[in-house]
């Protein structure tokens, strides 16, 4: 049976621990700051179950009588990886990209890290076959899976094991034959309070004398001890979906996740005390590319909503045929069509690991750091466009059942081609996708989701064919010298 919505919101009634306003909320599928957006995550659900989408969403998992989503999918082929990828856009499609860490992202990580499980049983003995496992019963069962791999931020001038608190930063503080017992807090946990379960790990490098620290660990949600300390809802303050339709059933969520005193048996851990398969799991495998790359593709789909709304909003107002106003709306849809090239080139462009089939990791990572680039450029861009109109709006959807109000906003919310309603119902829109405090937070969250400017921009020059480009450089600087006819040596 294909994993369906309804599925999903029972398997998360288990009694996990969020922290919201000074309260417990044990039921994120029915409490009003989470219901929507566990709504929406169980549409997705839906949609890959529909008979129609079988096929589009799922593959057929070999030796067994079931089928998996695509994102659990391990291709061998670059037709493989582009049947994935339309399956990656399709749920894409139906959020417009707004929930970042949907169930594709992580499991897209761990997919990639069980293609290189024989690094993980170079590393430990048995954290191999113990991720394999994983794998299989994470995509057997279509978990939806969400990652802490960052550290509190704490004190940055100092290394995790030098903070105020040693276990400011989750790490091992007991460990017997049954497991590891694993003690301080992660972050960003976005959709965590969605998820099932949870693998929390470390991204950032690590010394050999914080070996407590470097551990990988996949946990349910519901284990006694993890306790997640949401951040503010936006679906909570959304008064209606007409009034922030975004927020309202987009809110993915973001908590630090606490681990206090959590009992994590062998069979869930994948990586021991080992600062530097800590860093490899990700780099030595495809992990860091793959889930970079279903990010790519979710930020595609994005960007293509943005540039549309772009032009919605100037057909609204009437400047779409204005020469400056083409311009404006000619450059957004270079950038987007940017990021679209580059996921279809790094296909193309991809490469064998092992008997798997992986996207070009060069320009992964060149997208990845324009696009950190592009995203803020994009949101100032429409901002520019819609100009007075995302803020002179009726105070609420309230606002229309009054009839001499509902009067006076036909006669003041004129558009040049649509009723006052629909020009309100495009600019409140406008607003939530830049400007309203769920906006703002989408805009911080594509600058920084896969790291700092400085670390993406490393990547790229990382992974870049250096020696190709200079090779060139080098071939012209052989072909001439000081010879009075310029010592031509390619005639």
């Amino acid at each position: 049976m294909i994993k369906t919505g309804g599925h999903h919101l029972n398997s998360i009634r288990d009694g996990r621990t969020i922290f919201l306003d000074g309260r417990v909320v044990s039921d994120v599928t029915t409490h009003p700051a989470y219901r929507n957006a566990a709504a929406t995550v169980g549409r997705l659900y839906d949609f890959q179950a529909e008979p129609a989408n079988v096929e589009l969403m799922t593959f057929p998992v070999a030796g067994k009588n079931i089928r998996a989503n695509r994102a659990w999918q391990l291709p061998r082929s670059y037709e493989e990886l582009v049947e994935r990828r339309k399956a990656i856009t399709a749920w894409s499609e139906l959020h417009c990209g707004f929930m970042g860490r949907s169930p594709d992202h992580v499991a897209s990580c761990v997919a990639a890290m069980a293609m290189g499980r024989d690094i993980f049983e170079e590393q430990g003995k048995g954290r191999g076959k113990a991720l394999w496992e994983y794998y299989e019963y994470a995509r057997d069962n279509d978990l939806y899976l969400a990652y802490v791999i960052i550290d509190p931020q704490g004190d940055r001038s100092k290394a995790t094991g030098e903070q105020q608190d040693e276990f400011l930063t989750a790490a091992i503080c007991d460990e017997d034959s049954t497991g590891i017992t694993v003690k301080g807090a992660k972050m960003l946990g976005t959709s965590a309070i969605f998820a099932n379960e949870i693998l929390v790990a470390s991204l950032r490098p690590m010394r050999e004398g914080d070996a407590k620290y470097a551990f990988t660990a996949a946990i349910p949600i519901g284990a006694e001890g993890l306790k997640l300390l949401s951040r503010k809802s936006y679906e909570a303050a959304a008064e209606s979906r007409f009034d922030y339709p975004l927020a309202s059933i987009f809110d993915e969520n973001d908590a630090i996740v606490y681990f206090d005193e959590v009992k994590i048996p062998w069979e869930r851990v994948f990586v021991h005390r080992n600062p530097a398969m800590s860093l490899a799991q990700f780099h030595s495998t495809p992990a860091h590319s793959y889930q970079n790359y279903q990010s790519q593709v979710r930020l595609a789909v994005k960007l293509r909503y943005l540039v549309g709304l772009a032009h919605r909003i100037c057909e609204a107002i009437g400047t779409i045929d204005f020469p400056q106003v083409r311009e404006i709306l000619g450059m957004l849809a270079a950038k987007s069509g940017m990021i679209e090239a580059a996921v279809q080139a790094m296909e193309v462009k991809g490469s064998s690991y092992g008997p798997y089939f992986v996207p070009d990791r060069a320009l992964l990572y060149g997208a990845g750091a324009l696009a950190q680039q592009f995203y803020p450029e994009i949101i100032a861009a429409i901002r520019e466009l819609a100009g007075g109109g995302v803020i002179m709006l009726p105070s609420s959807a309230r606002d229309f059942e009054n009839a001499e109000l509902a009067r006076l906003i036909g006669k003041t919310q004129l558009a040049a081609n649509t009723d006052a309603l629909g020009r309100v119902k495009l600019f409140k829109l406008a607003w939530d996708s830049v400007g309203s405090e769920f906006a703002s937070r989408h805009t911080q969250y594509e600058m920084f989701y896969s790291g700092a400017k400085h670390f993406t921009i490393g990547n790229a020059f990382k992974s870049y064919d250096w020696k190709a480009a200079t090779g060139l450089v080098d071939q012209l600087l052989g072909q001439y010298g000081l010879e009075p006819d310029g010592g031509d040596k390619a005639r």
